[in-house]
């Protein structure tokens, strides 16, 4: 049996079908099969593009909406850290973000994703790790009622906790393997649409965090005045747990 590969107009999908027997599988990654590769020669001699089309770009820039500004870990601390540091004290976070959602993405496409899902242990210990750092950092944010207090290391996330934090969001995870799934995986131009693709996104993870930290640098001031700073706190405190027990009650489901 051999392989023809066709460009469905419509949909600006090149498919792969067998003359004799099934169709040929997707490639689950970047790196494309030699069967992939020959699809991708034969589809751009016929004329595909490679480019997204209008309806792929908008059903993900709704995606990418949704789930970077809905409340979350990242957006929690940001307001937090902006709330209690100020703006420039949360930065380091905000940037963090962005790297560290880029890292997961690119392990996401290179087949990491696939592995996580295909090992019940390994997604409990990544859904345990995030569950675990984000009630440790509620804990550190309900005891912090003080500006002078928080200015110190009680309340503050390092860079690299930042990226670290990525790979126990359970958020990111989802959003990354969604991505990964509905608009580069299987492709015969992968590569392609992951570098269209990962640009869009780490924008929408900077300008999420970072439109909350500047609320939160904004209340800084009026927070400073009696225990308006501690309730503050312990009201993101609380978002953290519920964040965590959310996230603690969706791997359960999928388990």
């Amino acid at each position: 049996a051999y392989e023809i590969y066709q460009c469905d107009w419509s949909s600006d999908v090149c498919s792969s079908d067998l003359r004799h027997g099934a169709p040929a599988s997707a490639a689950s990654g970047l790196i494309p099969r030699t069967a992939d590769r020959r699809a991708t020669v034969a589809c751009a001699a016929r004329g595909y593009s490679g480019r997204m089309s209008a309806t792929e770009l908008y059903a993900l820039l709704v995606l990418a909406t949704a789930t970077s500004f809905t409340p979350g870990p990242n957006t929690t601390l940001s307001t937090a850290l902006a709330a209690n540091r100020g703006l420039r004290g949360a930065l380091h976070f905000v940037l963090a973000v962005p790297v560290g959602w880029g890292l997961l993405f690119t392990l996401c496409a290179l087949g990491l994703g696939s592995l996580v899902m295909a090992l019940p242990v390994l997604r409990g210990l990544i859904v345990g790790g995030g569950v675990a750092y984000l009630l440790w950092l509620a804990a550190r944010l309900w005891r912090s009622g003080q500006l002078s207090t928080t200015d110190g290391l009680r309340m503050d996330v390092s860079f690299v906790q930042g990226v670290l934090l990525q790979f126990l969001n359970i958020k990111a995870w989802m959003l990354a393997l969604s991505i990964v799934g509905g608009w580069v995986a299987g492709r015969p131009d992968a590569f392609t649409r992951y570098l269209q693709t990962l640009p869009l996104m780490l924008f929408f993870a900077f300008s999420s965090t970072f439109t909350y930290a500047v609320m939160g640098s904004v209340l800084r001031h009026w927070l400073a005045q009696g225990r308006r700073l501690l309730v503050f706190n312990r009201s993101m405190a609380m978002v953290l747990a519920l964040t965590a027990a959310w996230i603690a009650a969706t791997f359960s489901t999928l388990a």
